[in-house]
């Protein structure tokens, strides 16, 4: 049977060529991109502008110069709230932090692990939303900013920054000091975000491991250096006290955070630096090597791994492009790009692994005398051989940047867990797309948070084995 002249098998012939062709082309964009940043990172190291000092261990319980809020919104979390709080109430010892930790009224065992963690330390506040949870994330956030608002009113002290972490979080004991410290040039602070390298979880909950040691050890260094509006991670960062009000008044609320948003982080970065906010990205060590940043134990099964980018990519990719738009200087448009390309990479990868399968089916045809393969031309010979040389090349990357946080063995996991990385980012992409088609019919956004179980602090040899 023949259509316009071509058989069955020649049309997939045909097929394979365009998907090739297309799949090339934009995987060599990628490339070039990332190869950009790759330079720019290179030339900060060999110019010493990327260097990462070595803290002195006497600064960690160091003295604050003023108080120091931090902000844990938390919803159902009582299987790690309570380690959360103990480790960091023990790792900052400082008098002027306060824990402002938020909850729901109709969500009593966190609030009880909340009470039983605090203990006698008057530096906890419990903060109880009166709105039945779950709501968002930075509804309940703004609930912790009121409170802030109100004590700072009673006591007529006002906080100097305003720190953000999750439930699941394991601080570093030098983390507030850095941060305390940076709020004298700047008015926004991120420090890295390391996943911890699961055991039980080799190959989904460690993935995490890679993707945020070259993220932070290398892009948002660049970024840094350019000058680009620096998205907050939502852990270990910190904003000026004073510009967070100011973000609150620009919105014409008293609320900073946006509460209609599924990565209010992301925006609250940004947001500030279209007011002109000062930022920085920093990367501190301690004496032994370790790298000063915050840990966690991420998604570790395919389900909550899924769940939780395609949050990532509705809100940053598909939400950032209705609710921030683009900035006209070449840095910003070029990161704002790369934040967005969530969809596009996925629809590529997809494209690439259904390639694998049309190419496996046609040379099993062609192998059967059923059908004769199509040359390839010399164009997309030559962009195939490119791709590779920049697949090789990514891969010696990621092995490099993950095996300097986690070890060689990790880091060879990195290289090999590639595929399965892939195919999250592909049904991720295709369920924001969809997530997103709903969410302009009206569909307001829920706190679609990812369940915690596992704590770097408490679960320790098994987190990091």
């Amino acid at each position: 049977m023949t259509f316009r002249g071509f058989s069955a098998g020649e049309w997939l012939v045909l097929l394979q060529h365009e998907l090739l062709l297309f799949a090339a082309v934009f995987f060599l964009l990628g490339a070039l991109d990332e190869f950009a940043v790759d330079l720019g990172w290179l030339w900060l190291k060999l110019t010493g502008r990327a260097r990462t000092p070595v803290i002195s261990e006497t600064l960690a319980p160091g003295p604050l110069c003023g108080r120091a809020a931090v902000f844990i919104p938390a919803w159902q979390e009582e299987a790690v709230i309570g380690a959360t709080i103990r480790h960091a109430l023990a790792a900052w010892p400082q008098d002027d932090m306060r824990l402002y930790v938020g909850c729901y009224f109709n969500d009593a065992p966190t609030i009880a692990k909340v009470i039983e963690a605090a203990g006698s330390d008057g530096r906890v506040r419990l903060v109880i939303n009166d709105t039945a949870g779950p709501t968002t994330k930075a509804d309940c956030l703004n609930r912790l900013y009121a409170a802030l608002s109100q004590d700072e009113a009673r006591s007529g002290d006002k906080a100097r920054m305003v720190v953000l972490h999750d439930a699941e979080d394991m601080v570093d004991p030098a983390a507030l000091a850095i941060l305390d410290r940076a709020m004298d040039t700047a008015e926004l602070v991120q420090l890295p975000v390391l996943p911890t390298a699961q055991r039980g979880s080799r190959w989904i909950g460690s993935h995490y491991a890679e993707e945020f040691a070259e993220a932070h050890g290398k892009a948002m260094v660049v970024r840094d250096a350019i000058g680009a509006g620096m998205p907050l991670a939502g852990v270990g960062c910190a904003v000026a006290r004073d510009a967070l009000e100011r973000l609150a008044e620009n919105n014409g609320t008293d609320r900073p955070f946006a509460t209609d948003s599924l990565t209010e982080d992301y925006e609250l970065g940004l947001g500030l630096a279209e007011l002109g906010a000062r930022s920085r990205f920093l990367r501190f060590r301690h004496a032994d090597g370790w790298l000063v940043a915050t840990r966690a134990c991420f998604p570790s099964t395919l389900e909550t791994s899924i769940r939780q980018k395609t949050r990532w990519v509705h809100g940053i990719s598909l939400q950032g492009w209705d609710r921030l738009g683009w900035r006209l200087s070449p840095a910003e448009f070029w990161m704002r790009l790369r934040d967005r390309r969530g969809p596009m990479a996925a629809l590529v990868l997809g494209v690439a692994y259904a390639l694998i399968v049309l190419t496996g089916a046609l040379w099993s045809l062609s192998a059967a005398g059923l059908i004769e393969p199509v040359a390839l031309s010399p164009l997309v010979k030559w962009l195939l051989a490119a791709n590779l040389g920049a697949f090789l090349w990514r891969a010696v990357c990621r092995f490099a940047f993950t095996t300097r946080e986690y070890g060689a063995r990790e880091g060879l996991r990195a290289v090999l867990r590639i595929p399965l990385a892939n195919v999250i980012a592909i049904l991720a992409g295709r369920r924001a797309f969809q997530a997103y088609l709903r969410s302009l019919t009206g569909q307001k956004p829920r706190w679609d948070k990812t369940e915690h179980y596992l704590h770097p602090a408490r679960d320790l040899p098994e987190a990091f084995a």
